[in-house]
This record gives structure tokens, C-alpha cells and sequence, in this order.
């Protein structure tokens, strides 16, 4: 194990049609793991990500397992080329998912099933049209607290869902409120105001409904003692004890998820190197605009994850 070296599990956005293509079609361990999706899943999830067919990979019930498939098929091609085990792991969001089964507790095939249950669950919990996200950028915490306080009344209400990198906030929830929160959100200075190609007002009290669904099914749940600590989205802490992650992984479907808080905490905890194990590079990329002392790698194609490991091992 590397006591300075952490895991992090992207969620939500970072999906693309074709992700892992290379990677599915030149490595078994990939297939393997795509294929164990598919069986669980009763649907084709290599079809799924290679076709996109519908835009389905766009809907959150899809794109929640199809994510997770994809981080642990890169998880799985690290551990089959020999890379080294994180003293810590973290996800982003769903990622949270991803990373729990990293750590040992979560089966694979548990962890499929229970986020397509789970994307389900979000977009019943909201109609669609209902809700609404949208990305923030150059505005301070404080201010945008305000602006969500001012745009919110009975019928219609926006609160700060994530808090990715200084700079970058999202808001979300009721359609009409977000609406006006971006609104205000421009004419209060921020560099761009975005709205975000989700159905689903995640990380508010709108999902309420979502986790009372989720409650019970994940009392029920096996979790197996942690390998190493998960550091939680909800207070930006690092949890070990199985009680405490089923408390954090329901509370952060209704509460906003504190990722530079999460990443700050963790460096300061010692973590100088991270691998963004996952499609795409949001994360790293995030990473660059929290704590520049932190070298972060990808791992979404072979050169970038041969990378990885060069860097990890000489590190």
C-alpha cells in the first residue's frame, strides 16, 4: 500500500458514448467486467457505452451503473498490471459507489444493481422537467448562498448542490428557481452561468423521496469491513466504519457534496499523489484548481494509464 497515494472515482458527466473503447476491445479483464454488468444488469452495457443507442447513456438510471462498470473495469486493469493499493479512496457523488467497492466492502455485482435501483429511485423522486442543475463559475460560496436564498419561495426552491473547486459551484433544484438564481448568478459577476445536461436536481432536499426509497435496501446491503478509509462527500471526512458510510451514502443524495473541502482535507492528511480512476479527466482537473501539490493521473486509455503506473511506482 502507498500511504501517500489516493484513488478517486468520477460520477455523474464524465460518461461518454465509446468510453473504454480501445481498452474493451484489447483487454479481457475490461470484457470481464463489462460482461458482469451485462448479466447482473440483463441489458448489454458494451452496447450500452460502444452505441449510446436512445441517448440512453445520458439517463440517469443508465448512466450510473455504465459509470461504475467503467471505473472498476479500470480499477480491475490497474490491479491486473500490478499497480498498488491507495492508502485512501473517494468519490465524487456516485463515484462514492465506485470507490466503496475499491476499498473491498461493496461486491461489484451488489454495487451494479443498487445504482441502477438507485438512478431510478432520483428520477422518480422529481418528474422530469420539474428539476433542474446548472454550473457556476467565478462566484464565492457566500454569495452564491444568497443567491439561492434570495431565488426561493413555497412553491419554488435552488440550493447549492456541489462545491467541485474554488470557482466552480453548481446549483439545483425547481426549474423556475434555478432559473432565477442563474439569472442572478450573472448579474452578480460569474464568469459563466451553464445549465447541465442532468434530469435529476441532485444533492437537494428534492431527493428526499429517492432516499426513503433507498433507506431500506440499504440497511440490507452487505458491506464488508473497509481496506482502507473512504473520505465522505457529506463532511469531508474519512469514514472506516461500515455504519457510518451507509449514513453518508444516504445523506448525500439530499445534501451538497463538499468536494474541495473532501480533496483539501485529504492532501493535508498526507495524499501527494491521486489516480482518477474512471472515464474522462473532470476530476484531475479539479484536482489542479484545489491543491496544485497533488499529482494527479488518469487512467482512461492504455498510454494513460501505463502513465499511471510509471508515475505511481517511481512516485
Amino acid at each position: 500500500m502507498n500511504h501517500t497515494l489516493a484513488f478517486i472515482f468520477p460520477g455523474q458527466g464524465s460518461q461518454s458514448a465509446g468510453m473504454l473503447s480501445s481498452l474493451l476491445a484489447e483487454e479481457a479483464v475490461v470484457r470481464d467486467c463489462v460482461s458482469e454488468a451485462s448479466d447482473v444488469l440483463g441489458y448489454d452495457m458494451a452496447a450500452l457505452i460502444a452505441e449510446n443507442p436512445h441517448d440512453q447513456l445520458h439517463q440517469t438510471e443508465f448512466t450510473q451503473p455504465a459509470l461504475l462498470t467503467a471505473s472498476i473495469a479500470l480499477l480491475r486493469l490497474w490491479q491486473h498490471r500490478q499497480g498498488g493499493a491507495p492508502s485512501c479512496v473517494a468519490g465524487h457523488s456516485l463515484g462514492e459507489y465506485s470507490a466503496l467497492v475499491a476499498t473491498g466492502s461493496l461486491a461489484f455485482s451488489d454495487a451494479v444493481s443498487f445504482v441502477a435501483f438507485r438512478g431510478r429511485m432520483m428520477t422518480q423522486a422529481v418528474p422530469v422537467g420539474t428539476g433542474k442543475m446548472a454550473a457556476v463559475l467565478g462566484l464565492e460560496q457566500d454569495v452564491m448562498n444568497n443567491i439561492c436564498q434570495q431565488s426561493s419561495h413555497e412553491q419554488a426552491q435552488v440550493w447549492l448542490a456541489n462545491d467541485n473547486c474554488p470557482g466552480q459551484l453548481v446549483i439545483a433544484g425547481h426549474t423556475a428557481a434555478v432559473e432565477l438564481a442563474m439569472t442572478a448568478c450573472t448579474a452578480a459577476g460569474a464568469r459563466r452561468v451553464l445549465p447541465l445536461a442532468v434530469s435529476v436536481p441532485s444533492h437537494t432536499p428534492l431527493m428526499q423521496p429517492a432516499a426513503d426509497a433507498m433507506s431500506e435496501r440499504l440497511q440490507s446491503m452487505v458491506l464488508q469491513p473497509l481496506q482502507c478509509p473512504l473520505w465522505s462527500n457529506v463532511d469531508a471526512q474519512p469514514k472506516q466504519q461500515v455504519d457510518d458510510i451507509r449514513a453518508g451514502l444516504l445523506a448525500q443524495l439530499t445534501s451538497p457534496v463538499r468536494w474541495t473541502d473532501c480533496m483539501r482535507n485529504m492532501t493535508a492528511s498526507g495524499i501527494n499523489t491521486a489516480v482518477e480512476m474512471g472515464p474522462g479527466k473532470v476530476l484531475a482537473g479539479l484536482m489542479r484548481r484545489i491543491d496544485k501539490g497533488c499529482t494527479v493521473y488518469v487512467s482512461d486509455s492504455d498510454a494513460a494509464m501505463q502513465k499511471a503506473l510509471h508515475g505511481v511506482t517511481h512516485a
